[in-house]
């Protein structure tokens, strides 16, 4: 419809604007009887009075008035109405709530005065609208977690008169009364009305608007979509006067939904606008929530920065970027939250969490997590810190990656040298993140570096049993960087190993360790062990030193020259140590033999040397005249076999099956240098324990040997076939008769027949030259023991 004042202008005199009027008011009546009519059949038809007050906003003379009286009329017929129904459906309540709140306190005593019966009349609505979902409900009505209980009809306070120009009654009871999604109508209805030009409306509205969320701001649903709409509204410089007006309705919603509030404000873009620090400024300010708030934003730190949304909670945010950079908008409002005396007390209380919060952060690099990382620092009385590793140079470190590491280095070793009051409550927290996971492996790695630094400055060695479990731990932990870190600390405390009341389960922690795929965990893990037996008592390495000794064995056949080289030097070490329990270690002696043996073919050089070493402690301990071979400088393999497999035949001829089926394991080795060696092995081997083995067992190692003969490298091919010729002969002397098959066994337990060179592989001149000084040497026994050297000669 145009305006009373259009209508007019179409008359030519007086009477035609009479006219004119009464077909307006006529019009107007017909509009009210009609939607009576619509309301008596159905009261949600109520909404079409939302589309009238867009007419009174466009007259504010007439229009206002006459549109007010229709609300007051309809609204009173639809009280009385509502009794009649068993469920009652008006979802408008708050919009028509805002507009006639706002009228209440009109100048215009005729427009006061209808507003507040219409006021009147809604209430009513309201009070049974509210009453219905309770009945369904339970007596207690309860929407989001807050419970409140209905006012009885003779406590409603809010007759017409005592509504009239008094905001605080109709507030209060429109607090109480409207449902949650009605009240936050009124509440979103009153927050457009601060941009209205209209001052003095705007004005009332933001009285209005204040008073509601002081006492019913736990009642207001869709709070990120509230702030998001004060922001955009402060994006366009409003007004001084509503500007705070808004700004105080973020403090107010924070007061009872802080979580709601933090949120929304992280959703912006970093870094924050002038604007977004007002808001966070407004939010700050409520003091009663500020734990709450803090735990927020700690609970945001745990993200990192870029990665894709995971969750639910997540996916929900307003950002249109699916990446999350929720937690560098955490650190930017660090900066602002924590300078606010209201928080002092918070920030204390959750000191330790904010400081290990910053600092997993910082593993992204960001100036923003540093300046927040700073500002705890002076806002928490350690500005002595802050200057202290201001001079180190520690912050211009954080900004390179690979400097990172030793930056959280000296944060922790800063504190503890001023022996920052949080120690206790930093330890503790500490212990409880490095028990909680799973966790990013990087923020694993800040964890053990700022504790192992504490604990290293405020605590003796050994650890306390807690803190030991965490290291034992973190040997086995899937981040190689971790376990290195672990294993280096724990090596450390060599010294006061014996001081360790758990000691065993500590080595056998680093033993595990030997699992790893990561070559460098490996290799830390070596050394570790190497320098806590160096110093461990002699009785605790005695009851260990068998699973010690079994665990290097299979690391002798590693990929890396490196790590074979450490496991076999090692092996010999502990053999060493061990020399008075020889008779403990002998079967694993016998099981690294095999391996020790071939490595001596080595291609490099490191792994040669560790073997020689270790093989002439093997041979001077089962007292065996070896060692006089590996001590040559050119030591040829074949006879390194030759004289081995002879003492064999003396002392321990029941272990040659045995070694046997070790050998024959390395010929599907990849390294043709193994392969060569096992199949001399082998064959020396074979024709040593000849009266040991049974026919099924000879029939399996020619099928072996056969895959070999068509070995790609000529000469592996060549002596597969000499190998293979030895144990044909074997084979075809082999009886099937267990009677005669014993009577060979204890024939050769009996007489002990010598071996001879059966390949002449790599043999030189030097290698003759050496056999000579043999001679000269030696006893005409040893030289017989290791070999026959006439034989060799010719």
């Amino acid at each position: 419809m145009p305006s009373l004042d259009n209508v007019l202008a179409m008359g030519e005199s007086e009477e035609d604007e009479e006219d004119l009027e009464n077909l307006y008011q006529s019009i107007l009546n017909i509009f009210e009887d009609t939607l009576l009519i619509l309301v008596s059949k159905d009261l949600y038809k109520l909404q079409f009075l939302k589309e009238m007050i867009t007419w009174m906003h466009e007259d504010t003379s007439y229009m206002q008035a006459r549109v007010v009286a229709i609300f007051s009329r309809v609204l009173s017929f639809a009280s009385r109405k509502v009794r009649e129904y068993t469920s009652v459906d008006v979802p408008c309540l708050g919009v028509l709530a805002t507009e006639l709140s706002l009228l209440c306190s009109h100048p215009d005593s005729s427009i006061t005065q209808q507003a507040s019966l219409g006021m009147y009349h809604l209430l009513c609505i309201a009070k049974c609208q509210s009453a219905d979902i309770a009945k369904n409900k339970t007596a207690d009505y309860t929407n989001s977690g807050y419970h409140y209980v209905l006012p009885s009809l003779s406590d409603m306070e809010f007759l017409p008169n005592i509504l009239q120009q008094d905001r605080s009654k109709i507030v209060q009871n429109l607090g109480m009364i409207l449902l949650p999604a009605m009240l936050t109508d009124f509440v979103w209805s009153l927050l457009m009305r601060l941009s209205s030009s209209d001052e003095v409306m705007a004005s009332e509205a933001a009285n209005i608007l204040t008073l509601t969320l002081e006492d019913y701001a736990h009642k207001v649903t869709k709070v990120s979509k509230i702030v998001d709409s004060i922001y955009r509204e402060l994006c366009d410089t409003p007004s001084h006067v509503m500007k705070q007006a808004m700004l105080l309705v973020v403090t107010l919603l924070t007061r009872t939904s802080p979580k709601k509030v933090i949120f929304q404000l992280m959703d912006y873009p970093v870094p924050a606008d002038n604007i977004l620090i007002l808001m966070w400024q407004a939010a700050g300010s409520e003091s009663s929530v500020a734990p709450h708030v803090l735990k927020t934003i700690l609970l945001i730190l745990k993200g990192k920065p870029g990665e894709m949304a995971k969750n639910l909670m997540e996916r929900r945010r307003f950002s249109l970027d699916a990446t999350n950079m929720m937690p560098v908008a955490a650190s930017q409002a660090l900066c602002t939250l924590l300078p606010v005396s209201s928080y002092r007390k918070a920030v204390a209380q959750l000191f330790p969490q904010l400081l290990m919060a910053l600092l997993l952060q910082l593993f992204y690099s960001s100036s923003l997590r540093l300046d927040a990382l700073r500002v705890l620092l002076n806002c928490s009385g350690l500005q002595e810190v802050d200057e202290a590793l201001k001079i180190k140079n520690c912050w211009e470190q954080f900004s390179q990656v690979l400097f990172h590491h030793h930056g959280v280095y000296l944060v922790a070793k800063t504190l503890s040298e001023y022996n920052f009051p949080q120690f206790p409550e930093t330890l503790h927290y500490l212990y409880k993140l490095s028990v909680e996971g799973p966790r990013r492996s990087e923020d694993s790695i800040i964890t053990i570096i700022f504790l192992t630094e504490l604990l290293n400055n405020f605590l003796k060695d050994p650890f306390p049993e807690e803190f030991l479990v965490l290291f034992r731990n973190w040997v086995n932990d899937s981040n190689s960087a971790v376990s290195k870190l672990s294993l280096q600390k724990i090596a450390s405390m060599a010294p006061v190993i014996n001081e360790i009341e758990n000691v065993e389960s500590l080595i056998i922690a680093v033993l595990n360790a030997f699992l790893s795929k990561d070559k460098t965990v490996i290799a830390r893990a070596l050394l570790t062990l190497r320098k806590l037996l160096g110093k461990l008592d002699k009785v605790t390495y005695s009851s260990l030193c068998i699973r010690i000794a079994s665990s290097y064995c299979p690391l002798m056949d590693h990929s890396n020259a490196s790590i074979r080289s450490m496991a076999i030097r090692h092996f010999g070490e502990l053999l060493r140590d061990m020399n008075q329990y020889t008779w403990m270690l002998s079967s694993v002696i016998f099981t690294g033999l095999v391996p020790l043996i071939l490595f001596l073919e080595d291609t490099e050089i490191r792994v040669v040397k560790a073997c020689k070493y270790t093989l002439e402690i093997c041979a001077s301990e089962l007292h065996w005249s070896t060692v006089y071979l590996l001590k040559q400088q050119h030591c040829n393999f074949e006879m390194v076999v030759l004289s081995i497999c002879n003492n064999l035949l003396i002392s321990h001829g029941n272990c040659i099956v045995d070694l046997l089926c070790d050998a024959l394991g390395f010929l599907r080795s990849s390294r043709e240098y193994l392969r060569k060696a096992s199949i001399i092995l082998i064959g020396y081997l074979a024709k040593a324990g000849a009266h040991l083995l049974l026919r099924d067992e000879i029939q399996v190692m020619l099928e072996i040997i056969d895959g070999v003969l068509r070995d790609d490298d000529p000469l592996i091919k060549m002596l597969a076939i000499k190998t293979h010729k030895i144990i044909q002969e074997i084979f075809d002397k082999t009886t099937s008769s267990n009677i005669k098959q014993g009577f060979r066994r204890l024939f050769n337990f009996i007489y002990t027949k010598k071996l001879k060179p059966l390949y002449y592989y790599n043999w030189t001149k030097e290698v003759n030259e050496s056999l000579v000084g043999i001679k000269e040497n030696k006893s005409d026994h040893e030289v017989l023991t290791d070999v026959n050297y006439e034989d060799v000669k010719n």
